[in-house]
């Protein structure tokens, strides 16, 4: 398996018939990754590092879109533009270490790095179809590229090892803390009630067992007896509709800005 890498071709980074750009390009596919991955790194031992600046606590929604933003210019843009970008995310991550004083642990950054692999491969598979082996390996070794471009060290070569490590990741790097409850009362302050129950019905029926039993997700979500009707209502074109129910009308224009 050959992985793209960071160098200075104009190629572009994720090649146009990728899978990458497909769930990348899907609104709804994006806010599944983040619903899951907002769960959690709430659990991860290192979101203090969030609380550092500030940013996330304080508007977890905006900070969903300026993640995206950077994600979709990897994605989509031309290769030296999508390598510009990640230099761009190495160099802040590195502002903040330089202003708190000592470094973000290389296993936090190799846990972000999985939760968008993770994620993408769920979320996708929630709302369409099982993805092929080759197509999970395109996920795994785009999301690898980004991280050894950003010098992330001990990165697994192979999805079957990736799999391993996301286990011992898992197993390792999450607990609930006064953190993560400080940030899903703002998921819900920001969300109102039903949309916050929604969203975690959403996290558990993606995110791994040691995710939900620590966030005491619900273990039958009402959702998944829902996801049918979603794509019907996507097969005879109402999903703005479904969108304009489900999501906060301020944030509609951004959301269904995410559609490539």
């Amino acid at each position: 398996m050959s992985y793209p890498v960071v160098s200075e071709s104009a190629e572009p980074f994720v090649q146009p018939d990728s899978i990458v750009r497909r769930i990348w390009g899907d609104a709804d596919v994006i806010l599944l990754v983040f619903a899951g991955s907002a769960a959690e790194f709430a659990l991860n031992r290192a979101v203090d590092w969030l609380f550092f600046t500030g940013k996330l606590p304080a508007d977890p929604i905006a900070r969903l879109f300026s993640t995206v933003r950077y994600a979709q210019e990897i994605v989509f843009a031309p290769g030296p533009k999508a390598r510009q970008a990640i230099s761009r995310m190495g160099a802040i991550h590195k502002g903040v270490e330089q202003k708190r004083g000592y470094q973000i642990p290389d296993w936090a950054y190799r846990d972000v790095l999985y939760m968008l692999i993770d994620y993408s491969v769920r979320a996708f598979e929630l709302l369409h179809r099982p993805l092929t082996p080759t197509e999970k390996d395109e996920v795994f070794s785009t999301f690898r590229a980004v991280g050894a471009g950003m010098h992330v060290p001990d990165l697994p070569g192979t999805y079957a090892d990736w799999q391993i490590d996301r286990e011992s990741h898992l197993n390792r790097d999450l607990v609930r803390s006064e953190y993560t409850d400080r940030l899903f009362r703002r998921y819900r302050e920001q969300l109102g009630n039903w949309r916050y129950d929604l969203l975690r019905q959403a996290q558990a029926l993606l995110v791994p067992r040691q995710v939900s039993r620590l966030l005491d997700l619900p273990a039958k979500p009402l959702l998944n007896y829902t996801m049918s009707l979603y794509k019907v209502f996507n097969a005879v074109g109402l999903r703005s509709v479904v969108q304009r129910i489900l999501l906060p009308t301020a944030y509609l224009d951004q959301i269904r800005a995410l559609d490539q």
